[in-house]
């Protein structure tokens, strides 16, 4: 997935007067992820959203992001939304949009009815008086039922994010990682972690936190989880830099990406990135440093996601997606 520069691949020898071609041997690497999460995309749709060209043309939102290079789809799924948007169901039908398109497809448990992010890890109604055990087996049930059901229907599911942006755990306050306590969490993601794999057993899983600069946090956390014998495949992260402070957060993100890798020796993934829409030409230089960086990690570097590029301006109160006023991608997506 990563470019490397080859040294050397054609040398030449002569022997007894006559000239040997030797190759040498070359790995290839897959190519990088360059993602979207465009959960809100169907429900913007629903609600009149309509998404253009550079030339002004109504176009796929998903055919226009694969244009632009976008390789990757990234949904999120909720266990019982009032309003239905990011349920099973909607999951499917966006998947099968990314799969029209040729592009990989990465899930985020948020394993809630609703948003999930280190503020907030309500548990779902239906689960809200279950016990560790209960919530376990919740867990298992929840993501072998979405899993199978997309398999079922033709979907392939790369990547699955047991969690969203758990740094402080999930399903509050039994699986909450507080000091040392990473148990009843370490539970939870285990019961994510096997029913992926029982569906998909190629599939990676993620654990995502965010503030990926926070080299403190994710040392604590890891270190934690890792104590408790949790099983899991990548390390993700979100970063949300500003026009201001993008590239010293990039350095400081690269470091702990770096020492995601030595520590624990697993590759890892920007899961989640973006910056404010009218900072469009910060945004490109922050994509363009971020990818770069990503991908000199070699193969321990997998990729980048923005978050919701599609996200018109002031959407739902989001205002750090990369679609103008016209509709159109700005030029934040100009490095993938």
């Amino acid at each position: 997935m990563i470019k490397r520069e080859m040294k050397n691949p054609w040398r030449w020898k002569r022997a007894a007067a006559s000239v040997v071609l030797a190759f040498a041997p070359l790995t290839l690497l897959a190519a990088p992820v360059k993602g979207a999460d465009v959960s809100w995309v169907d429900q913007q749709e629903a609600a009149g959203q309509t998404f253009y060209s550079s030339t002004g043309v109504a176009t796929d939102p998903f055919k226009l992001l694969k244009d632009l290079g976008t390789n990757a789809i990234r949904l999120r799924v909720w266990v019982n939304p009032a309003d239905g948007w990011c349920n099973a169901a909607d999951t499917l039908y966006k998947a099968q949009r990314a799969k029209a398109q040729g592009q990989k497809i990465m899930l985020t448990f948020h394993y809630s009815d609703s948003w999930a992010d280190p503020g907030q890890q309500t548990k779902p109604a239906a689960w809200s008086s279950h016990n560790l055990s209960q919530l376990s087996n919740d867990v298992y049930q929840h993501t072998y039922g979405v899993l199978s059901y997309l398999k079922t229907n033709g979907i392939t599911v790369d990547w699955v994010q047991v969690g969203n942006e758990i740094n402080s755990g999930m399903l509050w306050p039994e699986g909450r990682a507080s000091g040392s306590s990473f148990g009843n969490l370490t539970t939870l993601i285990n019961s994510g972690y096997n029913a992926t794999k029982t569906i998909y057993p190629s599939a990676k899983v993620i654990l995502h936190l965010a503030n990926g600069y926070n080299n403190t946090t994710f040392r604590w956390f890891f270190d934690g989880v890792k104590a408790a014998g949790a099983k899991y495949d990548v390390i993700g992260l979100s970063h949300y830099p500003t026009a201001s402070n993008w590239s010293s957060l990039n350095g400081q993100l690269n470091t702990n990406m770096k020492d995601m890798i030595a520590r624990y020796g697993k590759p890892v993934m920007v899961a989640e990135t973006g910056m404010d829409w009218q900072q469009q030409t910060a945004a490109k230089a922050m994509m363009t440093d971020l990818l770069a960086k990503v991908t000199a990690l070699g193969s321990k570097g997998l990729g980048v996601f923005y978050w919701e590029p599609q996200a018109s301006p002031g959407w739902q109160g989001y205002t750090w997606g990369a679609l103008n006023n016209a509709g159109q991608f700005t030029q934040a997506l100009d490095p993938y």
